[in-house]
């Protein structure tokens, strides 16, 4: 599979945009010595069947360079291994290489202060870019969701039907098995339909759904057909 790169143009645009993020935790890119202007952005295959889309990096995303490889995304990571390899993932450098076949992306690349949700004000700001390039760099369909946030990004920018679609499919009682189909449009007329597979967030904070977000990810995978 071709792996993709974040083109130029919006490798630029973003880092215009954090610029002037007044939440961006410098401290931490500078303890590791990383770029706070340079967008956190896994990506992937271009052909990759499947997405996975979380909030922001945290700490752990600084110091490596990748999304998805602190506390929540090992779990997220441990459950593509076991349904690949049928055990536990037994260490990190096998966490990154079992990722390589799926196309990573966030609502914001970039690390909040104390790990706190962007405000919308800043998720709308990154809204076209992201998702430009969920859109032109690759060629899938479905999109697992990580949290509440993740899902209802979709929804941004998006016409009032769309918004109010995601917002009636998050309060269903089976939201972590049903799948949602909506379209996902830029202001230039670019468009695809996804489907959507949303999931709790794997953060040990959210202790409503921690413990049972392993049995839940797997369930994702196996009815979705992942290998």
């Amino acid at each position: 599979m071709k792996k993709v790169a974040i083109p130029t143009a919006l490798e630029r645009a973003m880092r215009r945009e954090a610029e002037a993020l007044e939440r961006l935790d410098r401290d931490v890119y500078a303890e590791f010595e990383r770029d706070p202007l340079a967008p956190i952005v896994g990506l992937g295959p271009v052909d990759a069947k499947l997405a996975i889309m979380g909030r922001d990096p945290g700490r752990k995303e600084v110091e490596i360079g990748q999304p998805f490889v602190g506390a929540g995304g090992q779990k997220v990571r441990d459950a593509l291994y076991r349904r690949r390899h049928g055990e536990a993932l037994p260490d990190f450098e096998r966490s990154v290489d079992v990722g390589h076949e799926v196309f990573w992306i966030n609502t914001v690349p970039y690390k909040p202060l104390g790990n706190k949700a962007w405000s919308m004000a800043v998720k709308r700001r990154f809204q076209p870019m992201m998702a430009r390039l969920l859109l032109e760099t690759w060629r899938g369909e479905t999109v697992i969701t990580l949290g509440r946030e993740a899902f209802l990004w979709f929804g941004l920018d998006q016409p009032r039907d769309v918004r109010q679609s995601l917002e009636a499919f998050w309060q269903r009682e089976d939201r972590f098995d049903a799948t949602h189909r909506t379209r996902l449009a830029l202001a230039d007329g670019t468009a695809r339909e996804l489907t959507l597979a949303p999931l709790p967030h794997p953060s040990p904070l959210n202790q409503r759904w921690f413990k049972r977000f392993p049995d839940l990810m797997q369930q994702r995978l196996k009815t979705l057909g992942v290998d």
